[in-house]
Parts: structure tokens; sequence; C-alpha cells
């Protein structure tokens, strides 16, 4: 990644609501059992939100978190990106609400949609703005409310999706050889299909037949993403690394998209990578789409996992199908 100055993570700061529906609760809604979904993910509970509580709202928890433990103050941010496939409403954006919500008129920003892989690649978006000299203070927002588009008769889907947010704080680098220092992102838009949801689209707008087909919820074909998802998390870190000249003996912490812990181990143990190397924090919070490596940031900080000068690969996959990959040295 050419800069004209180099980008720093600054901070972080995370969200998850109060409400935990764990894999006891599920089994009184859905015919499984927590042995089976254990088994198949890797996940005990997820959060869910509130009544009337939307991805704004936690968006707005988690800058506002991020606020306090950087000494940030809101009016000092320039820019948002929300990463996000379940906004408030199709408009306006995310971000336009977010920012009213933090009182911060002289912002802009934006939604960008792309599944899993949206915080990565909202990243490399703010980082962008930050490295090109417009603009010194980019929050990069990843925040999804799963449950509003989940089926909770479906087990092969609700089982997995929880609610989260996280944010982080991108600035100039204070030391050049901390900072961001590479993204390699693709697409594959033959899985669409695979991974989606039909209907609230122009394609299929919202009416009678769509709500009676239950065709706004997300639909998933498991096997083919599950073998697309297994495949990529490890080729799109071998590719970063090799592009960048590192092996995955060099990484001290891969902090991958938490959407199964098959795929989450099976990927390290190909990268050659020990328990310690990599982050697992799925069985906590489920999958929160754009939500999950902002939230295994913030875990592995807390648990000391995370420390001044590690080289971080982060990973994802996602609906698209997506990839999206980050190396960077941790700066603070």
């Amino acid at each position: 990644m050419k800069q004209v100055c180099p980008v720093q993570i600054s901070g972080v700061g995370c969200y998850v609501p109060d409400r935990v529906l764990s894999n006891h609760d599920l089994s009184q809604m859905v015919d499984t059992n927590n042995e089976w979904i254990l088994q198949r993910t890797g996940i005990s509970e997820r959060r869910i939100v509130a009544k009337g509580q939307a991805t704004s709202d936690m968006a707005e928890q988690a800058v506002r978190r991020l606020c306090a433990s950087t000494g940030l103050d809101p009016a000092e941010i320039q820019m948002l990106v929300v990463a996000t496939v379940t906004p408030d409403m199709l408009f306006p954006s995310t971000a336009c609400l977010l920012q009213h919500k933090l009182g911060i008129p002289h912002t802009w920003g934006f939604d960008l949609s792309a599944a899993c892989c949206g915080f990565v690649y909202s990243l490399s978006v703010g980082a962008a703005f930050v490295a090109s000299g417009i603009h010194s203070k980019v929050v990069v927002v990843g925040s999804d409310t799963m449950s509003s588009i989940i089926d909770y008769q479906d087990r092969a889907t609700c089982v997995i999706f929880g609610d989260g947010a996280g944010a982080v704080l991108l600035e100039p680098a204070r030391n050049p050889e901390l900072c961001l220092i590479d993204f390699h992102h693709e697409v594959d838009g033959s899985g669409g299909a695979h991974l989606k949801m039909p209907a609230g689209g122009s394609l299929q707008p919202a009416n009678c037949e769509t709500v009676k087909n239950r065709l706004h919820y997300v639909k998933q074909e498991g096997p083919a993403v599950f073998k697309f998802a297994t495949r990529k998390m490890e080729e799109a870190s071998r590719t970063i690394l090799n592009k960048n000249k590192l092996t995955p003996q060099d990484v001290r912490l891969l902090l991958p998209h938490q959407a199964n812990a098959r795929i989450i181990r099976g990927t390290a143990e190909r990268l050659g990578l020990r328990d310690d190397q990599f982050i697992l924090n799925l069985n906590k919070y489920g999958n929160t789409t754009a939500a999950t490596i902002p939230l295994a940031m913030q875990d592995a900080l807390s648990e000391g996992k995370l420390k001044r000068g590690d080289l971080v690969l982060l990973a994802s996959v996602g609906a698209g199908f997506t990839v999206g990959t980050a190396l960077l040295r941790w700066a603070v």
C-alpha cells in the first residue's frame, strides 16, 4: 500500500447488547441442541439487541467507547466509514444517522456493504483518506444487527449470528514502523447465490409474497460457503504475506473473521500457527458480520495478547463472495 504518510490504528471501542441468547435458548425455539451447535460452529451464545435498538445505536456506543479509551473528542472526527449489511433503513445511510447521534455536524461519511469483509474493506478505505493527507482522524465502524434478518425457524442460520459493533480510530502513524502495511481484497461474484438475503431490494421489492415466503431473511448454502471460506482464508493470508516477503511464522497474531471455529482452526493449522497466535471468541458472540474483527481486536487487547510492535494479520471471507485481508504492526 503506497502511502503519502503511514497510518496507524490508535484505538478500538466495542459494544454488544446485554441480552444473551444461549444454545439452550435456541433449542427451545428450533430443532437443535447445544452439542449440535458447538460441534458445527463452536458457538455457545450470542448477543441480541433490545426491542427498538438498531445498528446505528450500537455503532454510537462503540464510537463513544472508542472516544473514551483514546481521549478523542467526537467533534475531532472528520470522516465516518460504517461497514454494515443491516442498516437502520435503506436510506439515509447509517453513517448519516450515526453522525447525528454523535452530534458532529461537520463530519461526513458513508456506509460500505461487503458483508463479513465489511470492516477490512472499510479499514482500507479509511486508511487511504489518512494516507493521502485528506484527513487526519477517520473512524471506521463495523456494526450489524443480524438478528433483524435471521429466520429463527431455520436452524442452519439462526444458530450462527449475533449482534454487535466495533470501531477504530485511524490517524497518521507516530512511528512509521508501526502502521498499516498492506491490504489484499478480492471478490468472486459467482458466489452470490450461496449466501444472500433475496428480497427487499430492487429485484424483489417487499410485498405480501416475499414476506409470506420468508425471503427477507438470510439464506445460506452452508457447504458451499464453508468450502470457499476454508480455502480462501488461507490463500488470501498467504498472498498478502508473500507480497510483503513475510511468512506465517512472522505473524504474532491472526485476527480472523469469526464465522466458524472449524474454519478458523483449520486456517491457523494450515498456516502453521500455534493456538496463541490467533483469536477465537465467537463462542460468546457468534458471527456479528462486520463487527467480528474489532470485537476480536478488543478481546486480544483485554487479554494481553496484542501488544505494541506485534505483526497482525486480519483475514475475512463473506457473502458476495468477498475476501479481505490486512497486515499491520500494532502501534499502541
